[in-house]
């Protein structure tokens, strides 16, 4: 959230800027203001100069407010004692003026900006009222005969300088996720140059430098490790809790923390394109972005503003020419109606929901690019994943290894294979590999390797010959098995063989992942059909399809194709969310109604999809709809409170209970608008990803 902009050095005054910023987010040009780097985040020092202003101005209140109200005959009056002296109320009058001017500055400052610019607001009604209070009663100490309401001005103020400190906090506690995000980038990192290490700034890494992360430091650029390996916490960017083990060769991410281990980085590029600035850039774009949710709460408050003027004068002219009664309860009853009427609830119901949804999504991996995208997610009635790297792991791993001979166990057929797979890039070699390391089998040297065109690899190894081949070898040689592999349609099997005699074989599968079925297991719990789009085969689409109990696959489907099923779904009257990788799903996450791309953080500036997912977890595609669908509660839930408090309030502020007793007055006015902001604010703050 930005509010960097200030006006002659007043920032008391710019209250209102940073309101409609955050409730109409524009520029005097009407264009979004922008940093120069998404890490330049001077706007909430300015935050943070405002809260102090209102509090200083709220004390200052508080301590003339005193003497004012000893000094008023109606509060003497009540608390049965008598304070009088020659000039008493010229005494009251200064004090009150200086209540009036430095007290009321903020929002006299504010209704001059909002007439300027043509679209009157809370800052209008607020300087009508205090303006209007303050003039009919310095008018009568000077002669006017009528009874002054000073008191009631000073209280006033007090109140909404009290509620305007507590709103401002508020806010700045929106965007304090947002503010973490900022923090997580390193100032300082250990440029490693021939043999000496020397501390730069961060923002001066270029592509290329090699930097040392040392033990429990965040990790100050994007990058790929050269040297070393340790485990990185990744949490705050990617919402993934496990810390994540990284080798030679692996990515990593500016701002992750590292863990116990030493590790030499290359950087990729400079810190303005690092996945965390681009990050930060989105969620600021994303608070700063309009929905139609906002629009409306927009035009609400402006119809509050107009309503409240209208019935302000009304009540005025009712009671002064009808109901017989004296211009200073007249005013005072205008005044009451009119603050009362303050759109401030309204003004934050949706900005402070939209603060702290998109910054506490940007934590746990869910980055919204598009606001209407994330609010429509609660519409979603199909939800179409792409199957490999979503609901599969996207990479073969071994899912079960069986030997023939009674000699040798598992490991001895696995260490056979890897000893003829360790130089491929195959899929199946580094799936084998990969179970190899994660057993901490040593793999043997080979000698007289060769490749079978098509079939697989053989070599002598330990003196043995062996061969790790495909069913098709088989079949080809006419060779028999003992025993038939049990394995799924969805597995890829190899054969070990040795001197032409089969030993074992090891079954490979793209596994589904663990939180899979719980993702659809959550999506059926809320009504919502899930199908399978994928370009593998029937069998496979089925197997996957079947196990984690989806409504319907669509298999074979090539990327160009995809679109056209998406339009399929569409033309039944389903409201279709798609889920894929970003690259050949582009054109399908496009036309789906809420597009989500899965994708590495290098992806997410090109992304066409209105949200990316920063891991490829299909339980954060279930979180992202029922976050959706939560957040718009509580935009809902802000709006009728904002707007209903007003059924009941306005009517009594005009007098409409006059006759029974009951009338508020403009300082109760003032705590029940105050009271109606804290219960919004308070309501936006309880969001959370996964309520």
């Amino acid at each position: 959230m930005e509010h960097s902009h200030s006006h002659g050095g007043k920032h008391s005054s710019d209250h209102h800027h940073i309101h409609s910023q955050l409730a109409h987010p524009k520029h005097g040009n009407g264009t979004h203001p922008t940093h120069n780097s998404p890490m330049e985040h001077a706007g909430n020092d300015h935050h943070a100069m405002m809260i102090a202003d209102f509090r200083k101005r709220f004390y200052v209140v508080l301590i003339l407010t005193v003497p004012v109200l000893l000094l008023s005959p109606m509060i003497q009056q009540w608390l049965g004692i008598h304070v009088e002296f020659p000039g008493d109320q010229y005494v009251l009058a200064i004090l009150s003026t200086v209540v009036f001017f430095y007290g009321g500055w903020p929002f006299l400052r504010g209704w001059t900006d909002e007439m300027r610019s043509k679209d009157p607001g809370m800052m209008t009604l607020i300087g009508f009222a205090i303006t209007v209070a303050y003039g009919y009663s310095v008018a009568t100490v000077f002669g006017l005969t009528g009874m002054d309401f000073f008191w009631e001005l000073s209280t006033l103020i007090l109140i909404m300088l009290l509620g305007h400190w507590i709103e401002m906090k508020s806010i700045a506690g929106a965007s304090r996720e947002l503010e973490l995000l900022v923090q997580l980038m390193p100032d300082e990192a250990h440029l490693v140059t021939g043999g000496l290490v020397n501390e730069v700034k961060t923002a001066d890494l270029k592509t290329g430098d090699v930097i040392l992360i040392k033990p429990g430091e965040k990790v100050a650029a994007d990058g790929t490790i050269v040297e070393g390996e340790s485990s990185l916490n990744e949490s705050m960017l990617t919402g993934e809790s496990k810390p994540v083990q990284k080798r030679k060769g692996d990515e990593v991410i500016a701002g992750s923390i590292n863990g116990n281990g030493a590790i030499r980085i290359s950087v990729a590029h400079g810190s303005e394109q690092s996945y965390l600035s681009q990050v930060i850039k989105l969620v600021q774009d994303a608070q700063n972005s309009k929905s139609k949710t906002q629009l409306l709460a927009n035009t609400a408050a402006r119809w509050l503003t107009l309503i409240a003027i209208v019935i302000g004068i009304l009540t005025f002219s009712y009671w002064y020419f009808a109901g017989g009664k004296d211009l200073a309860f007249s005013i005072e009853r205008m005044v009451a109606v009119v603050v009362i009427c303050c759109p401030h609830a309204l003004g934050l119901a949706v900005p402070l929901v939209v603060a702290k949804s998109t910054a506490q999504s940007a934590k746990n991996g869910l980055l919204i690019k598009n606001r209407t995208a994330f609010e429509n997610a609660r519409k979603i009635t199909t939800l179409v994943f792409d199957k490999t790297g979503t609901l599969t792991v996207g990479k073969f791993e071994v899912s079960k290894v069986v030997s023939y001979q009674s000699g040798l166990d598992e490991l001895a057929i696995l260490r056979f294979a890897s000893a003829l797979e360790q130089n491929s890039e195959h899929p199946i070699a580094t799936g084998i590999i990969q179970k190899v390391k994660d057993l901490n089998i040593d793999i043997p040297k080979t000698k007289n390797f060769n490749a079978i065109t098509g079939k697989g690899v053989e070599a002598d190894v330990e003196g043995q010959h062996i061969k790790v081949v495909s069913p098709g070898y088989l079949k080809e040689n006419k060779l028999n098995l003992p025993i038939e592999p049990d394995t799924d349609k969805a597995s890829t099997v190899v054969f070990v063989l040795l001197d032409e005699m089969p030993i074992g074989y090891i079954a490979l599968a793209d596994t589904v992942r663990p939180e899979s079925a719980d993702a659809i297991r959550t999506l059926h719990d809320h009504h919502i059909k899930s199908i399978l789009l994928t370009g593998d085969n029937k069998e496979v689409a089925a197997s996957v399809a079947s196990k984690l109990n989806m409504d319907s696959f669509f298999a074979e489907v090539l990327p160009h194709q995809k679109l056209e099923k998406i339009k399929e779904l569409q033309k039944t009257g389903e409201y279709v969310a798609m889920t894929g990788d970003g690259v050949n799903d582009a054109p399908a996450l496009a036309q789906a109604d809420v597009g989500i791309a899965v994708g590495s953080g290098s992806d997410i500036a090109a992304e066409t999809a209105g949200i990316v997912l920063v891991n490829s977890n299909p339980k954060d595609v279930a979180n992202l709809i029922l976050f959706g669908k939560a957040t718009y509660r509580k935009m809902i839930q802000n709006l009728i409170w904002a707007t209903g408090y007003n059924v009941i309030a306005l009517p009594l502020a005009a007098g409409v209970l006059y006759g029974q007793g009951i009338l508020l007055s403009p300082a109760a006015g003032a705590i029940l608008m105050s009271v109606s902001t804290v219960v919004v604010a308070i309501n936006a703050s309880l969001l959370k990803v996964g309520n």
